[in-house]
């Protein structure tokens, strides 16, 4: 005889089996009427939840919970933000956080491939689709090499697009990905919790000749974003 699933995972079946039945935007019932239903107690239907909101399939919207629109999934390419959501139908848009020079260390100056203690440009844009906050992209570049962009980029618009209007081509990219939690800062930004697992991105990007373009540290809503590679053989 095989024994009796434990209560969570009953209760978490059903209400992906609810959410599926559902369409955006419909509320799923509030704890207590979801715990009368299933015979269980509150807490137990709120771990259930909290794994399909950490999961993307719910959100929540003032004191309600609703079922959450599908995941942007973006493309692991060398496209940028801009077309990999429009390709998806989403609206992409940013919000201004850092545009500013710094000095480089020894490890940033590296990767872009200029000597240690020069001059960096640093943009940092919470990126959109759809007005909802998705990630928090971080970029550096070499301010001998992109230092006109301070007075011609308009930072609401595809940095990448920019780039290339300076006769600039991407070539090939080193990336990297792996799970995180965010800052409280990071958090705040992306209007989500310091629980939230994020997906964070580092990007290295090279010219035809080798030369470095970028740096980049991007870090996305696990719950929101998802990436996709296409593989040969």
């Amino acid at each position: 005889m095989s024994a009796e699933p434990p209560k969570y995972y009953r209760v978490r079946t059903e209400l992906e089996r609810m959410v599926s039945a559902l369409d955006e935007g419909e509320a799923v019932p509030p704890e207590r009427a979801l715990a009368e239903q299933f015979s269980v107690a509150r807490e137990t239907v709120r771990q259930a939840l909290q794994d399909l909101l950490v999961e993307g399939r719910l959100e929540r919207r003032g004191r309600r919970t609703v079922v959450s629109a599908p995941k942007l999934v973006q493309p692991l390419s060398l496209r940028s933000y801009t077309e990999g959501a429009k390709e998806h139908g989403r609206v992409p848009g940013r919000i201004l956080v850092t545009f500013d020079d710094m000095v480089g260390d020894d490890l940033m100056c590296d990767a872009l491939g200029i000597p240690a203690g020069s001059s960096v440009m640093h943009l940092e844009r919470v990126l959109l689709a759809d007005g909802v906050r998705l990630g928090l992209e971080s970029t550096y570049l070499a301010h001998s090499r992109f230092g006109t962009l301070a007075a011609t980029f308009d930072p609401q618009t595809s940095l990448y697009a920019a780039i290339r209007a300076e006769g600039v081509a991407f070539a090939s990219a080193e990336e990297r990905i792996e799970t995180a939690l965010p800052s409280p800062r990071e958090a705040d930004l992306l209007e989500t919790t310091t629980l939230m697992p994020m997906l964070l991105l580092r990007r290295r990007s090279l010219d035809a000749e080798g030369v470095p373009i970028e740096v980049v540290r991007s870090l996305y809503r696990g719950d929101r974003v998802a990436f996709q590679a296409v593989l040969h053989h």
